[in-house]
C-alpha cells in the first residue's frame, strides 16, 4: 500500500519532533554522565581525593620548583627544597595557631548549649514584645476576625459508666498460684527471649559500623599518608607528562586527535589558574578574616579564619556561610547591634579587597566566568556531584564547558566566515 509523500507543512512538523527527539535524548545522556560522574566519584572517593589534593598541591608548588631549579639545583633537590620549605611553614602555622585553634573549638564546643538558650530567650522576647507595626498589624487581624463571629464552645456531656464490686469481681476469675508463677515465668522467657531477638541485630550492626568506622579512619590516614608521594612523583615527572601524555591517548595521529589535544590542553589551563588561583585566594581571605575579627573583638576569630580558609574556595557560597556565622556568634555574644555591624564591615572590607586586588593579581580575570555563572555552577555542583567536592569542581568542569562551547558552537559562524 503507497502512501502519498507528507506535504510541505507535515514535513516540517516531522522533522520539528525528530529535532526535538534528538534535543531530549542529547539532555538525557547529558544527565545520566553526570549522574554516573557523581556515583563514580562518591564510590573512588578515598581514592580520587588523594591525588586531587596532591595535583593541587603540585600545581602550587611547581612555580617555587621552577624558579629553584633555574638557580642550578637538580630538580628532585629543588623539590626536596621545597618540601623542606614547606614542612617547616607548616610546623610554624601549627605551633602558633592550632592550640589557639584547638582552644576555640572546645570553648565553642562548651558554650554551645549556653548559646542555644539565649538564643530562645531572645526569640521568646522578640515573639513576646514584637515591633509596634507588627503589633499594630496583629491587633487589626485579631479585630477584623471578632467582627466576622465570635466562637462558641459546644456543651459537651460527658457519659457515665457507673461500675460496682459485683461487675468488676465478675470480669475476672479466680487463678492457683501455681499456675499464676508458671504464667509468669513463661511470660518472663518469652519477653528474655524477644528482648534477645531485637538486641542481636542491633549489636551486630553496631560492631559492623565501628569495624567500619575504623577502616574509614585507616583508609583516609594512608591519604593522608600518600599525598605526599603522589605530589613528589607529579612534580617530579612534570616535563614527561606534559611532553608524552599524547602519546597515551587511545586514538591514531590525526586530525581529531589534534583536535583533542588542544581542548585538553585548554581545560588544563583553565584547571590549573582555578586550582592554582583559588586556593591562594582563600588563604588571603581567612586570614583578612581571622585578623578583622580579632580586631574588632569577635570570639573564636582564629576559628572562623581558618574555616573561612577552605570555605572560600567554593566562591560566593564560601563567603556567605562566614559572614552568616560570625554574625550568629556576634548577636548571640554580645547582644547588641554594633557587633553585627562591625561583622558586616569586616566583610565588606575583605569581599572589596578581593574584587579589587587580590583576584585580579592572583586570578587575572583568566577563568572568564561571570559571577552569576559561578553561582549557578555551584549550586549545582553541590546538587549533583554532593558535598564540598561537588562544589569545588562546578567551576573548571564548567569553565571545560565554556571551552568546548567556545571552540565548537559559539565561535563557529566567525571561523567559518
Amino acid at each position: 500500500m503507497n502512501f502519498p509523500p507528507p506535504t510541505e507543512r507535515q514535513a516540517r512538523v516531522i522533522w520539528l519532533a525528530l529535532t526535538g527527539l534528538a534535543v531530549a535524548a542529547l539532555v538525557a545522556l547529558v544527565v545520566a554522565l553526570i549522574w554516573g560522574l557523581g556515583q563514580v566519584l562518591r564510590m573512588l572517593s578515598p581514592v580520587l581525593w588523594p591525588i586531587a589534593v596532591a595535583g593541587v598541591i603540585a600545581y602550587l608548588l611547581d612555580p617555587v620548583v621552577d624558579f629553584i631549579e633555574r638557580k642550578g639545583a637538580s630538580r628532585p633537590r629543588a623539590i626536596l627544597c621545597v618540601f623542606g620549605l614547606a614542612l617547616v611553614m607548616v610546623a610554624a602555622v601549627f605551633g602558633s595557631v592550632v592550640p589557639q585553634l584547638i582552644n576555640e573549638t572546645r570553648q565553642l564546643a562548651l558554650r554551645i548549649p549556653a548559646y542555644a538558650a539565649r538564643v530562645e530567650k531572645r526569640a521568646e522576647y522578640w515573639l513576646s514584645h514584637p515591633p509596634e507595626v507588627v503589633k499594630r498589624w496583629l491587633e487589626r487581624e485579631s479585630g477584623a476576625k471578632e467582627t466576622h463571629g465570635s466562637v462558641t464552645a459546644p456543651n459537651e456531656s460527658a457519659p457515665e459508666f457507673p461500675m460496682n464490686g459485683a461487675s468488676t469481681a465478675a470480669l475476672g476469675g479466680t487463678n492457683t498460684p501455681s499456675l499464676l508463677e508458671g504464667a509468669l515465668s513463661t511470660e518472663r522467657l518469652q519477653t528474655a527471649t524477644g528482648w534477645v531477638a531485637k538486641a542481636l541485630p542491633k549489636i551486630g550492626s553496631w560492631l559492623f559500623g565501628q569495624v567500619g568506622r575504623v577502616a574509614s579512619w585507616v583508609s583516609m590516614l594512608a591519604g593522608v599518608a600518600l599525598i605526599p608521594v603522589y605530589a613528589f612523583y607529579f612534580l617530579l615527572e612534570k616535563r614527561g607528562i606534559s611532553s608524552h601524555w599524547t602519546d597515551y591517548l587511545p586514538v591514531a595521529d590525526s586530525g581529531f586527535k589534534n583536535e583533542l589535544v588542544f581542548v585538553l590542553n585548554a581545560i588544563n589551563n583553565y584547571l590549573i589558574t582555578f586550582f592554582r588561583g583559588q586556593v591562594l585566594v582563600a588563604i588571603c581571605d581567612g586570614t583578612l578574616y581571622g585578623i578583622g575579627f580579632l580586631i574588632i573583638g569577635l570570639p573564636y576569630a582564629v576559628l572562623i579564619g581558618v574555616m573561612a580558609v577552605f570555605l572560600t574556595m567554593i566562591p560566593y557560597l564560601g563567603a556567605i556561610v562566614t559572614c552568616f556565622t560570625a554574625l550568629v556568634i556576634a548577636l548571640v555574644q554580645f547582644g547588641d547591634w554594633l557587633h553585627p555591624l562591625l561583622v558586616l564591615a569586616v566583610f565588606g572590607v575583605v569581599q572589596a579587597l578581593e574584587a579589587l586586588f587580590i583576584s585580579p593579581r592572583i586570578m587575572g580575570g583568566r577563568v572568564g566566568l561571570h559571577p552569576v555563572t559561578i553561582i549557578i555552577a555551584v549550586m549545582a555542583g553541590t546538587t549533583l556531584l554532593g558535598g564540598l567536592l561537588g562544589g569545588i569542581l562546578a567551576i573548571p568542569l564548567t569553565a571545560a564547558l565554556r571551552v568546548l562551547m567556545f571552540r565548537y558552537v559559539w565561535k563557529r559562524p566567525e571561523r567559518e566566515k
